[in-house]
């Protein structure tokens, strides 16, 4: 393992002391506890708390949309381990400004069981909770067993609408609805090229030949639909871009917003390469293109590949995804 870290006992807890220190303004933390992270604001008064949660190793997610026009909290667990329910609920306390708090989360056995707790200690608290669970990983599941998808990429998406829709006075469970209709219409696949290493682990989470790829490899390093040899950036495009139309089923006219995102270790110029096929087979289907998002939006520690993610709109959708937005990580006017 080669790491620029001090010990792989202190990763997040320094991870989280440099994140705070470097965004003093936007950022702060519940209570005595760094891994609950809110917005140096909150609660902001008048408006529906958002919160998301889940392991650390996946920077910009989750912590990294905390902020105006998309989230107020984020509770933060050890890499690729979910928080506490205890540090779930000080984030739903702290955002709380009277009118609830929608979670937004990946539909994980552990971040259920902790999320579904922290709501039952708000109720006690008189604070109303409302769950919407990301399942945007089409090579998870089938459709037809779509409830046992897993979220990636796509809960960014679902960050940015209800965090708009929050901002314009929506109740909690027209926030929860909006999430809601933007996840119904979010869809995403993943190919991987090589394991990550969790620094308590030290040692990949998985192997993989040279010239081999994992297709639909999970954020975690969950096993994909299968393992091929390496194919080229046109191929790979291809796959996952049929992959998901097929799931998705859009109609010639129907707008998109498209996500090209690095796991980790993939330079910007090879999701540049991904996106001019996404986009050409995208044209050849008159399928309209009304944003484009590359980079690198939920990653995987230091692995190697890329997902890509559709999100289908109509006028309402399109018009939140358009506002304005600002957190460490993503800057949107």
């Amino acid at each position: 393992m080669k790491k620029i870290l001090n010990s792989p006992q202190s990763f997040v807890v320094e991870m989280l002391d440099g994140l705070l220190k470097a965004h003093p303004t936007m950022l702060a933390y519940a209570g005595d506890d760094p891994h609950c992270i809110v917005r140096a604001d909150a609660p902001v008064q008048g408006k529906v708390g958002l919160a998301t949660g889940g392991g650390s190793g996946h920077l910009p997610v989750f912590l990294g949309y905390v902020g105006k026009g998309m989230l107020d909290g984020c509770a933060v667990g050890d890499v690729f381990s979910s928080p506490s329910a205890e540090q779930m609920y000080e984030v739903t306390r702290r955002i709380n400004a009277g009118q609830g708090v929608v979670y937004i989360f990946g539909n994980y056995s552990g971040d259920v069981m902790n999320f579904d707790m922290a709501a039952e200690m708000a109720d006690m608290d008189a604070i109303p909770v409302r769950t919407v669970l990301v399942k945007d990983d089409v090579a998870s599941a089938p459709r037809a067993e779509a409830v046992r998808r897993r979220g990636v990429a796509g809960m960014v998406f679902a960050f940015k609408v209800a965090g708009a829709r929050a901002d314009r006075g929506g109740t909690l469970d027209e926030v929860a609805e909006t999430a809601q209709k933007a996840l119904d219409n979010i869809r995403s696949m993943g190919v991987a090229l090589s394991p990550c290493t969790v620094p308590m682990a030290g040692k990949p989470t998985f192997s993989i030949g040279e010239d081999e790829m994992e297709i639909g490899m999970g954020i975690h390093g969950e096993p994909g639909v299968k393992r091929e040899k390496l194919q080229t950036a046109d191929q790979v495009a291809e796959r996952m871009t049929l992959a998901i139309l097929e799931d998705m089923d859009p109609k010639p006219g129907d707008r998109l917003a498209v996500m090209v995102n690095g796991l980790g270790a993939t330079p910007q110029e090879e999701l540049y390469i991904m996106y001019r096929k996404v986009h050409d087979i995208l044209a050849e289907r008159a399928l309209s293109v009304h944003r484009v998002y590359v980079g690198e939006f939920a990653t995987s520690m230091e692995m190697a590949g890329a997902s890509l993610t559709f999100f289908r709109l109509d006028d309402e959708l399109a018009d939140l995804l358009d506002a304005p937005a600002h957190t460490p990580f993503f800057t949107q006017v």
